[in-house]
């Protein structure tokens, strides 16, 4: 990864900071990019501080001008594009019933409209320059099995999984691998202040782990380092899962029991 150049979406905090930390001492040139400057300015600085070189581009990844311009503003500063995490996200437990427009438009226009927005950029430029790329998109195993209260989320990352897997086959021939990571529950603030906020969601939510624990953000960041490396070279159009076996201790009672937690009553 030594001199690539990568762009992280939601890449100031969490999951994203994990990756643009294991990024930068393999090597990388890194790119944060999320809507508030305050949230990248941190980890720019401690990947500076750690002798790295590092970037921050405050984006909404939802307005395709900003898009272009994180874009550009990687070119002009680092270079070209070679790695690209869709990582930007919104989540939080609501039942559909109850889930309002602009709530079920937030979180679709962050999650699949945003990932679109910034593979059309730096696809558009990978296949210009022709010297292929990666690009990495963060899903969750709820694309595939659904998931109570999170019916947003779940459509949303089930059009990145289909997004994922048609520019693998559509942009293969320009040596563009595209790949998706699936993190299981992993213990970051946004996740657990979102997902699992009372001591009892966060039991519930681990017991359905059968390593019967949290993941850690750093084994996210090692899986999305193998993926978008040269280990990887034959990989294309997968969907690896990290997440401790918890989607396939899924059924009918887990199901039942996830869903008492966000209707009461």
């Amino acid at each position: 990864m030594g001199g690539q150049v990568a762009i992280i979406t939601g890449g100031g905090t969490g999951l994203g900071k994990a990756m643009a930390l294991e990024f930068s001492r393999l090597g990388a040139r890194v790119v944060l990019a999320s809507r508030k400057l305050e949230n990248l300015e941190p980890t720019a600085r401690e990947i500076r501080d750690r002798g790295g070189e590092a970037l921050a581009v405050p984006t909404d990844v939802r307005d395709p001008a900003q898009v272009d311009n994180l874009v550009a503003r990687t070119a002009a500063e680092f270079g070209p594009v070679d790695i690209l995490v869709n990582n930007a996200a919104g989540n939080f437990i609501c039942p559909a019933e109850n889930l309002s427009v602009n709530g079920w438009n937030a979180v679709l226009g962050i999650v699949l409209h945003g990932t679109f927005y910034c593979c059309r950029a730096v696809g558009r430029q990978m296949i210009e320059r022709g010297q292929g790329g990666k690009i990495l998109n963060v899903i969750a195993t709820y694309a595939w099995n659904g998931n109570p209260g999170t019916i947003h989320s779940a459509a949303a990352k089930a059009g990145v999984l289909s997004l994922t897997r048609t520019l693998a086959v559509e942009w293969a021939p320009y040596g563009i691998r595209t790949n998706a990571v699936a993190p299981g529950p992993v213990d970051t603030e946004g996740a657990a202040s979102q997902l699992w906020a009372s001591p009892e969601a966060s039991r519930v939510v681990r017991s359905q782990v059968p390593l019967n624990r949290f993941g850690r953000p750093e084994e996210i960041a090692w899986a999305a380092a193998y993926l978008v490396s040269d280990y990887a070279a034959y990989v294309n159009g997968e969907v690896l899962t990290v997440d401790g076996g918890a989607w396939l201790n899924k059924g009918m009672f887990v199901y039942r029991q996830a869903l008492e937690q966000v209707r009461p009553g």
